[in-house]
């Protein structure tokens, strides 16, 4: 299925540098990482969700952090990375 997609250029550029660093086309690049994002493989089959705590504690504390801070702080990473470039 065709769709059109807006972006930002730095945000084009960095895509398809990377996918070409991957020997992808953009289009293997942008179906695998809405793959990712979605939580589905190529194929279709959803990923097993993990639970957590990977590693529990020895002591019981509990940490406050809500889906918006966990968001903030993916956005600050990406931020950074594409200042870098």
């Amino acid at each position: 299925m065709r769709t059109t997609v807006e972006l930002p250029p730095e945000l084009m550029r960095a895509m398809k540098s990377e996918a070409a660093a991957r020997g992808e086309t953009v289009k293997e690049f942008l179906t695998r990482a809405v793959s990712h994002e979605l939580g589905t493989a190529e194929s279709g089959r959803s990923r097993k969700r993990v639970k957590l705590p990977l590693v529990p504690a020895t002591k019981s504390r509990k940490v406050d952090i809500t889906n918006d801070d966990i968001e903030a702080i993916f956005a600050a990473e990406d931020a950074e990375k594409y200042r870098a470039q």
